[in-house]
C-alpha cells in the first residue's frame, strides 16, 4: 500500500515536467517531399500549411492522404475534414492488420473516429481501401498512407455478416511468435512484481501476434483478477481487451490529450485515456500505477489498478 502511494506521488511530480516531444519541421518537410514525388501534391502542400497549427503539437502521427483527384473533386476541404484524416497514433501496416472490423481509430477531429471495415487481405477504413501494402512514408512515429478519396465523417458502420468472431481475430489462433529472450523477460518481470495472472495470459495468447507487430499491454494486479478466475467465460476476452496494437510508453499516453479512445485487439472494445492529478486513468477509474514496467523495441507493459471491464 505504501509503495502504491509513493508511486502515485511520483507520478504527480512527474506531471509537472515535460516528457513530450513533437514532430520536427524537418521531418514534416521530408514527408511532404516524398508525398509530392509520389503524386500526392495536394496533401504535400497541406502538411506544410498545417505544421504550425496542428502537426507541431503531436509526438506521433498517421496520415491517410487522399489523392490529388480527390482534392479536385472536394474543391476546398475544410480543416475539420482534414483533421479527420490525421490520427495521433503511430500505426504501421502490421498493426493495422491486427485490428478486427469494427475497431475505432481516433482522429484529430474531436469525437470522430475512423472504423476498420476490413483488415484481412487489404486494410479498409470507413469502406475506403488503403492503397498498397506499405506506407508512402514511414519515419519512426510518423506514417502516411494513400487513399483514393476523402473519408466521410458521417459514415455509419454496419457489420458484415461474414465478420469474424472475437476468437478468430485476424487469424491470430493460427499464427506463431518466436520465444525470444526479451519476451521471456517480460513474463518474468510480470511474475516477479505481482502480475502473474497477466503473465500467464501473455504466455498463452501473445503467441498469436506476429513478431512484426508492436503492442501495449495494460496488466491488472493479481489481487484484482481473482474474481475473474472464477468466471471461465471471461477468459477469451480478458487479455485481448488489455492489448492496444501499437507501442505507447507512459509519456506517449500522457501526450494523447485529444484522444478519446484507443483501439484494442478485442472487437468492439476501446480504452479511454484521461488524466487526473497527474495520474493516467483508463475507462472507469482504472489508474496506471506501474508505468513502463517492461519495455523493449516491440512492446511495453503498464501495470494498472484494476481489470478493464467489457461493457
Amino acid at each position: 500500500m505504501a509503495a502504491s502511494v509513493v508511486l502515485l506521488l511520483l507520478l504527480h511530480t512527474f506531471s509537472f515536467f515535460s516528457f513530450s516531444f513533437s514532430l520536427s519541421h524537418e521531418t514534416v518537410l521530408n514527408a511532404a517531399d516524398v508525398l509530392s514525388d509520389s503524386g500526392y501534391t495536394s496533401m504535400s502542400l497541406t502538411l506544410q500549411v498545417l505544421y504550425q497549427t496542428l502537426l507541431s503539437q503531436t509526438p506521433s502521427l498517421t496520415v491517410f492522404a487522399p489523392s490529388d483527384s480527390a482534392f479536385l473533386e472536394s474543391v476546398q476541404p475544410s480543416l475539420d475534414l482534414l483533421r479527420f484524416h490525421f490520427s495521433p497514433l503511430p500505426l504501421p501496416p502490421q498493426n493495422l492488420r491486427l485490428l478486427p472490423p469494427g475497431s475505432e481509430i481516433p482522429t484529430m477531429l474531436n469525437n470522430h473516429s475512423l472504423v476498420v471495415t476490413d483488415s484481412h487481405s487489404e486494410v479498409s477504413l470507413n469502406d475506403i481501401q488503403i492503397i498498397g501494402s506499405s506506407p508512402i512514408y514511414e519515419d519512426g512515429l510518423f506514417l502516411i498512407y494513400g487513399i483514393d478519396s476523402f473519408f466521410d465523417p458521417t459514415y455509419q458502420y454496419s457489420p458484415a455478416s461474414q465478420r469474424p468472431s472475437p476468437n478468430s481475430l485476424c487469424g491470430l489462433k493460427n499464427q506463431t511468435m518466436s520465444s525470444s529472450d526479451s519476451f521471456a523477460q517480460a513474463i518474468e518481470t510480470l511474475r516477479s512484481t505481482g502480475y502473474s495472472v497477466t503473465a500467464s495470459f501473455l504466455g498463452l495468447q501473445m503467441n498469436g501476434i506476429s513478431d512484426e507487430a508492436a503492442v501495449t499491454v495494460f496488466a491488472p494486479e493479481d489481487k484484482m483478477v481473482q474474481s475473474l478466475l472464477r468466471n471461465f467465460s471471461e477468459y477469451p476476452s480478458f487479455f485481448l481487451r488489455h492489448v492496444v496494437p501499437c507501442k505507447l510508453l507512459w509519456n506517449d499516453l500522457a501526450d494523447l490529450n485529444n484522444v478519446s479512445k484507443l483501439p484494442t485487439i478485442l472487437e468492439g472494445f476501446s480504452i479511454n485515456v484521461t488524466s487526473s492529478g497527474g495520474v493516467l486513468m483508463l475507462n472507469n477509474g482504472v489508474s496506471v500505477v506501474f508505468p513502463d514496467m517492461f519495455d523493449n523495441d516491440k512492446f511495453v507493459v503498464h501495470g494498472v489498478s484494476d481489470v478493464l471491464v467489457a461493457h
